[in-house]
């Protein structure tokens, strides 16, 4: 899995278009990084810029964009709406896809020791990147502002985590974190009544509603703190309010880890809720982007309850997700444009082509496709079949008792499709490096020497593309063996034929890895490579005989 890390820094300027233009060209500059959104304000004095990318990268963005902001930014001739710490304000790291909080976490340590070092600039670290539980909250760290900063800094318990003890007038302080990622969600209702909203809000958001006596004043306890009774759904921010272009009442939603609390059962509960006070919800809003997996999640939900396989292509979960929340009812939902990682995508070359200009492109004398993207078709063919026969399967009165595996089975199938449709591209992709890589200046000893160190690392990843389809051959032949053994007994012949494409792709790719080791001059790895290589495909070959084998048995008559 691709692995993406989103950053969505604050920068204290919001109105000279000239400064913020000099931050999101040093962002931009970086490679791999896609800057996703810039959001200034004039009030505030403040923006707000959202970019996404593999971790390295997007870490060398972030240094980027500080450094420029501490150049082009004065502190001292600030002043704005918003809370503000620093020319940075605040800086978080958020996995999206293929990373851990841990690896966002080791990003903002090495940024912020970084900034600390290169910059002179006071670092504090926050959210789950704190070193300290008191620096936890974004808000305690904040407190007392720039112009509170000389003071703060003077404290031992206000001690930077990296930086200077010393106040940078021009820069201030940075706070640098990681967090899970902030999902803005809106659920609309066919009512101007606000206080229907609001009344949702109380009761799904976490902090809940303060609590009254019979006279309608507020509960304290002895310290003379609010007292207040929770709502249902922790990592959940709502206030309700009107919208007067849209003439309706919404729940206005912020989810700040939707790994706790998903959009989707926050919007099953919004229809409860409102249905219980005499109004309907009419659909949602998603403002930003969103993960992923967070509409997978939801389509897989309604699925479930729909009593449906969710051994569905992703198209269709997100399709469903899309109908069940409807997310399309105040403008249309484009996914390509709203989803975080199709944002990012890079386009698919070969894998959404039409089939007959898939194999007449392959029958030309184009050196790309070749071998290694048809084994990798071979096992996304093995996998859809296998996850087709599960389909089949599902719901079958006769088959009842395997609903739950057979949809987990299909699940799985698809995913494995989906993986092997990537490797038809990147198989193509990594040949084109090796070409490239023959193709460099090679007149000086130092070109001649550059040229042989991109010749090899090229060859090793053009070896290691290959290797992973021969790695998902396996996951395939396995499941083609359960359909086999479990499946509808009237798709017996599909499911042989899954077996027998997971054998095609593992000898292809097998092929493959051995052609491309013969021009790789590190023995070691040529010696690894070769022998987990031979033993996969091995595997691979004898677990696909045996599901021949009973396909076969099967079908004799």
């Amino acid at each position: 899995m691709q692995k993406i890390v989103e950053c969505v820094p604050n920068f204290s300027e919001g109105r000279d278009e000239a400064k913020i233009n000099l931050i999101t060209e040093a962002i931009r500059a970086v490679e791999g990084v896609s800057l996703l959104d810039v959001d200034p304000g004039k009030d505030t004095h403040r923006t707000v810029m959202t970019f996404v990318g593999p971790p390295a990268a997007v870490a060398e963005a972030a240094f980027a964009a500080i450094a420029k902001a501490a150049e082009v930014i004065d502190m001292r001739r600030h002043s704005g709406a918003h809370a503000r710490l620093g020319a940075t304000d605040v800086c978080p790291f958020v996995p999206v896809a293929g990373v851990t909080m841990a690896e966002c976490v080791d990003l903002a340590k090495k940024l912020g020791e970084r900034v600390g070092r290169e910059l002179g600039i006071p670092v504090y670290l926050y959210e789950e990147a704190a070193l300290q539980p008191a620096r936890k909250n974004l808000a305690d760290i904040r407190a007392g502002e720039y112009e509170g900063l000389p003071e703060k800094l003077a404290m031992p318990e206000w001690k930077p985590d990296f930086g200077p003890t010393t106040f940078n007038a021009k820069s201030g302080a940075t706070v640098i974190g990681a967090r899970e990622f902030l999902i803005a969600y809106n659920v609309n209702l066919n009512s101007r009544d606000v206080k229907i909203a609001k009344e949702i809000a109380f009761n799904i958001r976490e902090t809940g509603r303060l609590q009254r006596d019979d006279n309608g004043q507020v509960v304290r306890n002895g310290e003379g703190n609010a007292q207040r009774s929770p709502g249902k759904f922790q990592a959940c921010k709502a206030v309700g309010w009107y919208m007067a272009d849209f003439g309706r009442a919404q729940i206005s939603i912020n989810l700040v880890n939707y790994k706790i609390t998903p959009p989707h059962i926050v919007f099953d509960e919004c229809c409860r809720l409102a249905e219980k006070l005499g109004a309907r919800v009419t659909g949602s809003e998603l403002v930003g982007l969103i993960p992923r997996q967070a509409m997978i999640d939801a389509g897989r939900h309604y699925l479930t309850k729909q009593g449906k396989t969710t051994g569905v292509p992703e198209s269709e979960l997100i399709h469903i997700a899309v109908l069940s929340m409807g997310l399309d009812d105040l403008y249309p939902f484009e996914a390509e444009k709203k989803i975080i990682e199709y944002r990012i995508a890079s386009p698919a070359r070969l894998a959404k082509m039409k089939l007959d200009d898939l194999i007449n492109l392959l029958s030309t004398d184009s050196p790309t496709p070749g071998g290694g993207s048809v084994a990798a078709l071979c096992g996304s063919l093995s996998s859809a079949l296998s996850s087709m026969v599960a389909a089949l399967t599902f719901g079958k009165k006769d088959e009842a008792g395997n609903n739950s595996e057979m949809g987990e089975l299909g699940q799985k199938a698809h995913e494995l499709k989906d993986r092997f449709l990537a490797d038809v591209d990147r198989d193509a992709e990594a040949f084109d490096k090796v070409t490239a890589a023959w193709r460099l200046p090679k007149k000086t000893d130092d070109e001649i020497a550059r040229q042989k160190v991109a010749l090899q690392e090229a060859t090793k990843e053009a070896t290691m593309v290959p290797f992973e389809v021969l790695q998902k051959s396996r996951e395939a032949v396995e499941l083609a063996a359960r359909v086999i053994d479990k499946g509808n007994i009237n798709s017996i012949s599909d499911a042989g034929v899954a077996a027998l494409t997971a054998r095609a792709a593992a000898e292809g790719a097998y092929m493959n890895i051995l052609i491309n080791l013969k021009e790789i001059a590190d023995r070691e790895f040529q010696s690894d490579l070769l022998s987990r290589a031979q033993k996969l495909r091995d595997e691979v070959i004898t677990l696909a005989r045996s599901a021949v084998d009973k396909v076969n048995a099967k079908l004799d008559f």
